[in-house]
């Protein structure tokens, strides 16, 4: 009879799942598994564990990038890297911030009774950037800047495949442009997840990298989380 199968899976060759226990390395995640639910399109968010974000655009994995823009300075947020990586884009990290401030500017005079935070684009030839625009005199933003601005991302990627795939920092672990909850403290990677979700957007969505540390807790791939994560909540076996 044949050699009966081996009882798992090997990940490497030669010995290095030995040398690459998983309790040698801080920097990890621990995934769990999703709901085996019907699979149905545009119902989830995915989350990219342990990607990079800035390759998978410059790769041309993306078409669309959701993040953060102040009109004040972009220097330390991803805005800035990706219009100093992509080489065909005529935006700078100066220009992108004038722009930003003109526009809050036009925008106060004219339409000053609108809600904000507003959607900017900015065109790098081979990628698109939906800026949301921290709200005029404000160092951060809320959840419910989110909830706004994603509902009028949704619309703005709703039919439009040239601008799919499309990915969303989390606004979490941000330097230019951080996000609060209504106690001065950064809210949960699950109530971000929640907001952006029930705006309507179903893109993909990077964690903060600092998150990558978190292995001490397991985490999931999509949104929304298994049911039995709130029965667990709820005290159900």
């Amino acid at each position: 009879m044949p050699e009966a199968a081996h009882d798992h899976t090997r990940v490497y060759d030669e010995g290095a799942e030995a040398l690459l226990a998983s309790e040698n390395f801080p920097d990890r995640v621990t995934l769990l598994p999703p709901d085996n639910a019907r699979i149905e399109a545009g119902t989830r968010l995915r989350i990219l564990w342990g990607q990079d974000m800035l390759r998978d655009a410059l790769d041309g994995r993306y078409r669309t990038i959701v993040c953060g823009v102040n009109d004040e300075d972009n220097s330390h947020g991803i805005v800035a890297q990706l219009v100093n990586l992509v080489t065909t884009s005529q935006w700078s990290v100066q220009t992108v911030t004038s722009y930003a401030r003109v526009f809050q500017e036009a925008v106060s005079v004219h339409a000053a009774s609108d809600r904000e935070p507003y959607i900017l684009k900015y065109d790098l030839d081979s990628l698109l950037i939906l800026g949301l625009l921290r709200p005029k005199g404000r160092d951060h933003f809320t959840l419910d800047d989110l909830s706004r601005g994603f509902r009028t991302v949704a619309k703005m990627i709703q039919g439009r495949m040239e601008r799919r795939p499309v990915a969303s920092v989390s606004f979490l672990g941000a330097r230019s442009n951080r996000l609060l909850g209504p106690d001065g403290r950064e809210p949960s990677f699950e109530a971000v997840l929640r907001t952006i979700y029930q705006a309507g957007y179903r893109g993909d969505v990077y964690p903060s990298p600092r998150m990558w540390s978190y292995g001490h807790v397991g985490v999931f791939p999509v949104y929304p989380f298994p049911q039995g994560l709130e029965r667990m909540r709820e005290g159900s076996s």
